[in-house]
Parts: C-alpha cells; structure tokens; sequence
C-alpha cells in the first residue's frame, strides 16, 4: 500500500503534465467497472421477498515483487483469514506481479488487513450473491462464479440481464499498467445495475414442496428425485425442486457437478405410464374413439418380434374401456389406442397420427424456452425411418423408447385439462431495469387447440377416476370427492447405455391436477430407481403427489367443488 500510495503521488502529482502529454502515445488505456449484479425476488403470499442480493467481499492480493520478508507477512495475513500459513507464504513468492492471496473476505478483514500497511499487499472489491432463504431452489436460481459470471438455472439463462452493463474507465496508466485513479484526466462512465427480477415462484409453496419431495424420497428409499406445481392456464411455475441439492452460497464446495443441474428441466427420461393420458387425449381428439368405448383386450400384443404385456395385476384378457386403460394402466390398451389412429393397425397412418400430437400438440422433442441454463429437449422417434417402428411407436403410447423432461410432461398435461391451450413454461414474473422501468411477463400461447375443449373436460373426469379407483394405493385416507384430484402414475424401465433395459431398475412418476370446480395446479413428480416393494409409480412417486395435493389444499386456498 505505501508503495503504491508513494508511486501514486509521484505519477499523479510530479509527474502529471508528462502523463497528461504522453497519454495519446500508449498511456490512456480502458478498464471496466463491473456493474451490480440484479437482484431476484419470489412470491411469499401476498408480500415480495429477496431471495438472491449481493454483499460487497474483498480479494487479497500481493505483488511479490515487494514482499521481502514472506515468512513475517505471511503469518501476519494468516491471525485475520485464517487458513494455511505456508499456503499464504508460497502465493508471496510466486514469480508474478500479481498474486491472488484469498478471495471472499469481509468487510472486518479487509479493514484489519489495511490497518497492517502492509508493503505489496492490496485488496480489491469483489461483490458475491447471498441467499437469505438458503437452499430454496438452489438448482433453479443456479450461482455467480468467481468471476462474476451466471452458471446453470437462471444465473446463466439471464446472465446479461442479470449483470447490467459495465461502466468504463479510462485512465492513464504507470508503466506497469496500473491506473491513476485519482487522475483527473480519467473519464468514467458508471456502470448500470442490473435488472431487478420477480419470480412465479411463492417462498412458502417452495419450501414446503422442497420438505415433501425429500420426505418421499426418504421413505422410498431413492437418492434423487424432482417435483415441480405449476399453474395450468399460464404456464407460471410456482414451486420446483430437485434433490440432492446443495447451498448456492457455498458452490465452491460442491464435489458433484451433477448437483447444479435441475433435473425438472436437464434431465429427460423414458416417462413411463404418465404418457397414457396423452395417447388417450390425442385418440379422443382424433375422433377414433369416445370415452364410452369398449375392445376387447387379448392381456397382450404380439409386434413384430416383441411382445407387450401388461402387469400381472390386469386381470387377463377380457372387454375393457377407455377408463380402464388408464384406472389399470394397461400398456395393451395404450397400444389399443395407437392401433385405432391407424385404422385398427400401428401403420404409417397411426405412427404419423401420434407423432404429430407427440411433437405439434403436445411439444416433445423441443425445448420449452423456460428461463433455465442447459434446458433438454428430450427424444422423439421419427415416424417413418429407423428399424422396428411399430412397436417403437406402440412403446411410445406408455411412455418407453421417448423421453421428456418433467417439465414438459407438466406442460403437456395442463394443455389437456385447461381446455386445449399449451401454454409456455416461465419463471419470471416482472423484471425491473435501473431506469425503472417494469416489463411483466404475459402468459404465452404455443399453441391453441392441442385438444378441443370437450376432449379436455372428458380426461379431467378420466383422469379423477384414476384417483378414485387407487385412492388409497397413492396415499389418500379417502376418495377426494370434496376437490377436484386427477392423475396418472407411471413406472418406467430404465434404459442401458448399450441398449436394451435393466431388469431390476425403474424411476417412478406421476402427474395430476388438483382445483376446485377446476384444476388450479398441475403436479409432477419424479423418484429415481426407489428401493422399494411394489411398482416406483404408485408406492413412490404417488404419495409425493399425495401429500403436495394435501398441503395446497390445506394451505393456499383452494375453493371446494360446487
């Protein structure tokens, strides 16, 4: 500090006419000032809270240049950072001019370390993100690294928003290259923070989404799982979580990168039986078949080479209806239904039938845009290239040989329940510049007409009689009748990296609704490979549903039924 205090005096006040002349000739160079980063706020009922602020720390460092006792100054900056004195005493006789010591440091250090005067050691601001609610969405918020820059979740998505635009100084600079700030030669244009961000998400939905998804994947002894509640008629989403997850203040620590990720958007897998409501819907829609209808279901279907079964529970062979395809979640009727987009046969008809509804309606294959860094589009087989395409597609009409994120599985089924409208995902609600100025987001159509009204209101009555059939399966002490509760389970085969399926591993899910005279949120929940007795679908991943069924209605006013 005394030297470069000293060198400062000299350049800046002796030698200031010769800097001033020389300035046009290599001595005027341009610096930027780093903006303060936006602020990002959440719902808590009626009132808005800050999730992500900023807090001012200090990097330590030194030219070692000036360091002629290490060892002394050394153990002096260790008594006020702690850590490791020879650590310290090595970055001190680094070969550099400039030699990062610590990062991070308060604002008490750095105001100890000042005091010391010490000779070649300096500190610089160097603001981070604090979260004053913890771990809540971690995976969905993402963290600034180190150099100021936004990763995963929606640092990174909104990394430019987010961080403002720079200032700029520009000063003329000794020969090392260090600027003379008290110049008043310099020319600085101050930076503009960044935008201040609201999001859809409510604290308190959060929160307690977060506590349920980990309860469940405790009891159904699963080590990662994912749960998101979001609102069907705008796409809003109002709580997401995954699990394991981590502490955003902390990032540095994390040993798994897998952790950043939110598996709701990065993570696609094979849905299982949660697809069915969707083949249902498309055929329904279609025209080629009605709720009412009945077939004959022979308990399995011979494609091919392969062979599709159903559970050994199904009953065998027998007259089944459209509601018992999904009350007993027949893969043979979701099939069934595949075969009556063709004609009575899976055909090219029925596969390009089911790949339009699969990728124009419903909008698999492609990323929803929602505010989230490393976004998945997930798969969709092509309906007319590739070896064994019957029974590829007739695997699709159940959710295998197709993956999707849980993300996109909510969003499709709010499109089948809110009267056919496929609205996109989002998470910010308002943004507000350093001018202020306010755009607030307007939900956003995809598409209308993914089913015509009348097909929307028949799954949401299909879909409640898949609660009222298997209440007690998923987790209710009784049969919802008070409120409006639909869903599907699904228990998905999981893939091997070289083909085929393991025969002992299986992720559990399930999608549904709950609202009054009509659905108010759309629930997903995904369990990874639960260790379990009985199928992922229904004794894992259903009593999450359960349970987050139980606690919007319990507490974030839900009307009863007319």
């Amino acid at each position: 500090m005394v030297v470069f205090g000293i060198r400062l005096f000299y350049l800046q006040v002796i030698r200031h006419d010769y800097y001033k002349k020389t300035a046009l000739s290599g001595q005027l160079k341009e610096y930027e000032i780093r903006a303060d980063r936006g602020v990002i706020e959440a719902h808590d009922g009626d009132q808005v809270v800050p999730i992500v602020l900023n807090e001012q720390r200090y990097t330590l460092f030194a030219d070692p240049k000036y360091i002629k006792k290490t060892n002394e100054v050394a153990t002096l900056i260790q008594q006020i950072i702690g850590g490791s004195q020879s650590e310290i005493e090595d970055k001190l006789k680094l070969d550099t001019r400039y030699s990062v010591i610590a990062k991070r440091l308060s604002k008490d250090q750095k105001e100890a370390l000042d005091k010391l005067d010490l000779v070649g050691v300096g500190t610089r601001e160097d603001p981070i993100r604090t979260y004053p609610q913890g771990d809540l969405a971690a995976q969905l918020l993402g963290f600034v690294d180190n150099e100021g820059v936004g990763k995963y979740g929606l640092e990174q998505a909104l990394n430019k928003q987010l961080q403002g635009k720079p200032g700029q100084l520009k000063a003329i600079t000794d020969a090392r290259g260090v600027p003379l700030v008290a110049n008043t030669d310099n020319i600085v244009t101050k930076p503009k923070a960044g935008d201040r961000v609201l999001l859809t998400i409510d604290v308190s939905m959060q929160r307690q989404l977060q506590d349920i998804l980990k309860t469940g994947l405790d009891n159904a002894k699963s080590k990662s799982g994912s749960a998101i509640i979001m609102d069907p008629y705008s796409g809003a989403i109002k709580a997401m979580a995954n699990y394991p997850t981590y502490d955003p203040a902390e990032f540095y620590n994390v040993e798994d990168s897998e952790v950043f990720n939110n598996a709701s958007v990065s993570a696609p897998l094979e849905v299982g039986s949660i697809m069915k409501p969707l083949t249902a819907a498309a055929a329904l829609d279609l025209g080629v078949v009605t709720p009412s209808a009945s077939y004959y279901d022979p308990s399995y279907y011979k494609i091919g080479d392969a062979t599709i079964t159903n559970i050994e529970e199904d009953g065998g062979a027998g007259t089944r209806s459209v509601a018992d395809i999904l009350e007993m979640s027949l893969n043979t009727g979701a099939t069934w239904l595949l075969m009556q987009m063709g004609g009575g046969e899976i055909n090219q008809k029925a596969r390009e039938a089911w790949h339009d509804y699969m990728v124009n309606h419903y909008q698999f294959g492609k990323a929803t845009g929602i505010e989230q860094g490393y976004e998945a589009e997930g798969s969709i087989p092509d309906p007319n290239d590739g070896f064994g395409l019957n029974i590829q597609y007739a695997n699709t009409s159940f959710g295998q040989g197709m993956t999707a994120t849980p993300l996109q599985m909510g969003a499709a089924l709010s499109s089948i329940i809110n009267g056919g409208t496929y609205y996109k995902p989002y998470l910010v609600d308002k943004t507000t510049n350093a001018d202020n100025q306010t755009d607030s987001h307007k939900a956003e159509v995809v598409k209308s007409n993914v089913v015509s009204k009348q097909v929307s209101d028949q799954m949401q009555k299909l879909m409640e009689g898949v609660i009222n059939a298997n209440y007690s399966i998923y987790g209710f002490s009784e049969r919802p009748t008070t409120y409006l509760v639909g869903g599907k389970t699904g228990t998905a085969e999981i893939a091997k990296p070289g083909g085929g399926y393991y025969e002992d591993k299986f992720n559990g899910t399930f999608m549904g609704f709950v609202g009054g005279n009509q659905p108010e949120y759309v629930i997903v929940a995904r369990v990874n490979e639960p260790d379990i007795n009985g199928y992922a679908g229904s004794r894992a991943a259903a009593p999450i549903f359960a349970d987050l069924t139980k606690m919007l209605i319990n507490n974030f006013n839900i009307s009863m039924r007319n």
